[in-house]
């Protein structure tokens, strides 16, 4: 008979995504999911962060329909063309980026069940990036939870 044991683990992750200028929309769930595996815990909880403030993390039904519709919501709701005052400071002509990442917000908790992501049977995790060029952003991952090991 082997016993297990349960010991409380924490352990941090990073994936680095390449973007582009646009509003890119990118499903991360696959590479999450395997390092949430990787980690050896079972049940618990996952945070995901993205540092910067033009990008935003949430989650949504990962298809091109639903995915368009968000970038033209996005777009209705915080449009490029107005003026904002960054822009009018620095120049830059990223206001709009600044503005949506805010709404959108930086991080997501998601529950780690049996060693999985509970996740709605149509529901991915994604970056949003909003900036106005070409990006590489690091998304901190941290698992927290329990970890059964022999003994």
């Amino acid at each position: 008979m082997v016993l297990t044991r349960r010991m409380f683990a924490l352990q941090t992750f990073h994936l680095e995504v390449n973007t582009t200028s646009g509003t890119d929309i990118l499903d991360l769930t696959h590479p999450v999911q395997e390092q949430v595996q990787a980690t050896g815990v079972t049940e618990g909880l996952l945070t995901l962060f993205i540092a910067g403030s033009t990008a935003a993390l949430t989650t949504i039904e990962f298809e091109s329909g639903v995915v368009n519709d968000l970038r033209a919501a996005i777009e209705r709701l915080f449009p490029r063309d107005l003026v904002y005052e960054h822009d009018r400071r620095w120049g830059d002509g990223n206001g709009y980026s600044h503005v949506r990442a805010a709404f959108l917000k930086p991080s997501l908790s998601i529950p780690i069940e049996r060693g999985n992501l509970v996740l709605g049977t149509w529901q991915q995790i994604v970056l949003l990036d909003f900036d106005n060029r070409p990006r590489t952003r690091t998304i901190r991952g941290q698992v927290m939870g329990i970890k059964p090991q022999a003994g």
